[in-house]
C-alpha cells in the first residue's frame, strides 16, 4: 500500500504565497510522477502540474509563471511553492502519485486533500 499525505494549505490573501508539501510512504520501488490536482467549489478536479521520475514538468496554463513544483527524491516528497495567488486559485489541493510498487505494479495514490482559500 501506498499512503500520501499533504500538509500546508491555508488562508491567504491575493497576491500571497502558500507552499504544499506532498510526502509519499509505504511500498514504493520508485515513482513514476507526483502531482497535484485542484477542486474548486461547484467544479471538476483539475491538473495543477506533475513531475515524472526524469524531471520534466507540465503545468496548467492558469499557473505558469505562478507555481513551482519541486521534489526531494530522497524524501519521495514534492512540493508546490504557489506565489502570486488568486482568488481563483481557491479549492481543494489533491496530491497524485503514480508508485512503482514492484517490477510490474503501479498504483495510482491520492492524498486526502488540502484547502487553499485565497480572499480578494
Amino acid at each position: 500500500q501506498v499512503q500520501l499525505v499533504e500538509s500546508g494549505g491555508g488562508l491567504v490573501q491575493a497576491g500571497g504565497s502558500l507552499r504544499l508539501s506532498c510526502a509519499a510512504s509505504g511500498s514504493i520501488f520508485s515513482i513514476k510522477a507526483m502531482g497535484w490536482y485542484r477542486q474548486a467549489p461547484g467544479k471538476q478536479r483539475e491538473l495543477v502540474v506533475y513531475i515524472i521520475s526524469g524531471g520534466s514538468t507540465n503545468y496548467a496554463d492558469s499557473v505558469k509563471g505562478r507555481f513551482t513544483i519541486s521534489r526531494d527524491n530522497a524524501k519521495n516528497t514534492v512540493y508546490l511553492q504557489m506565489n502570486s495567488l488568486k482568488p481563483e486559485d481557491t479549492g481543494v489541493y489533491y496530491c497524485n502519485a503514480n508508485i512503482w510498487t514492484d517490477y510490474s505494479r503501479v498504483v495510482d495514490a491520492w492524498g486526502q486533500g488540502t484547502l487553499v482559500t485565497v480572499s480578494s
